[in-house]
């Protein structure tokens, strides 16, 4: 079963706000990390619960290169993408739903 995946309006702010960042320090870079974030959504989407959980249904998808993580919850048939954190402080995200 294929999930659709649901990015919530302040997640893919981030993205893009972080995207911009990267490529402000280098060309380029914003898109690798682009590309880093785009993999570890297809990795959640393959296995959703290979990842820990980090408060109640939230999980967490950490990225190798950049110091963020996904955190997402995965209802029954899609993945929701809850925040693209970095060293912020958690309950900026945690009340999303």
């Amino acid at each position: 079963m294929t999930r659709d995946v649901v990015f919530r309006p302040q997640a893919e702010a981030e993205v893009l706000e972080v995207r911009r960042w990267y490529e402000g320090r280098r060309e380029g870079l914003g898109n690798e990390f682009g590309a880093e974030v785009d993999a570890m959504v297809a990795r959640i989407v393959e296995n959703p619960m290979a990842f820990r959980r980090v408060r109640g249904e939230t999980r967490r998808g950490v990225l190798k290169r950049f110091p963020y993580a996904v955190c997402f919850r995965a209802p029954a048939k899609e993945i929701i993408i809850l925040a693209i954190h970095g060293r912020q402080d958690p309950s900026r995200w945690q009340t999303r739903s």
